[in-house]
């Protein structure tokens, strides 16, 4: 600290006594700086570390803090596609129905059957095919000895063939036209 100057006794001694305070104030002051800058550069490495780690700290929360917003709006934007790309997708699918809808009444007026009558004949053929094929199975296996009982019953005898071709002779020679001359 400064010193309090005292009253000088005397005028000539007064004179190098006040400059001799003032060069002890100069030095105390200059020195008093120098201490401070000393202290100052000492503590403001300590506070400039500290400050460095308490900005690494913000730093992170706030990229926590960005990161989480960006996640957040990332799936909004998401939830909010996939619910028009959803919409779009079912006028889409009523403009299509609405299109067939509208092709398949012009087509039916010009009596062009549709894909429905189409599967509905071909299932009634396969039906008609099946019950054929059972028809015709049953019929070959049964009627294979029906059928040779029956030719055998109505071929003629080896007489009734002999008896009924020469009459039948007879009948064709009869029955021919007779070429007339001519005059």
């Amino acid at each position: 600290m400064v010193k309090k100057l005292q009253k000088p006794a005397a005028p000539q001694n007064s004179a190098s006594h006040l400059s001799g305070s003032v060069k002890d104030s100069a030095q105390q002051i200059w020195q008093a700086g120098l201490g401070a800058f000393a202290k100052a550069q000492a503590e403001g490495t300590r506070a400039f570390e500290a400050l460095v780690k308490e900005g690494t700290s913000l730093q992170r929360k706030t990229q926590a803090a960005a990161e989480e917003k960006i996640t957040e709006a990332t799936s909004r934007m998401t939830n909010m596609a996939t619910d028009i790309s959803s919409k779009a997708s079912g006028q889409w699918d009523k403009l299509e129905n609405i299109f067939e809808e509208r092709v398949a009444k012009a087509l039916n007026k010009l009596g062009v059957p549709s894909a429905k009558d189409i599967n509905a004949l071909i299932a009634r053929i396969d039906e008609l095919n099946k019950s054929v094929q059972k028809l015709s199975s049953a019929a070959t296996v049964g009627s294979a000895k029906s059928a040779t009982k029956t030719v055998a019953k109505k071929l003629p005898t080896k007489k009734a063939v002999r008896a009924t071709s020469k009459p039948a002779a007879k009948r064709l020679v009869a029955k021919r036209p007779v070429a007339k001359k001519a005059a």
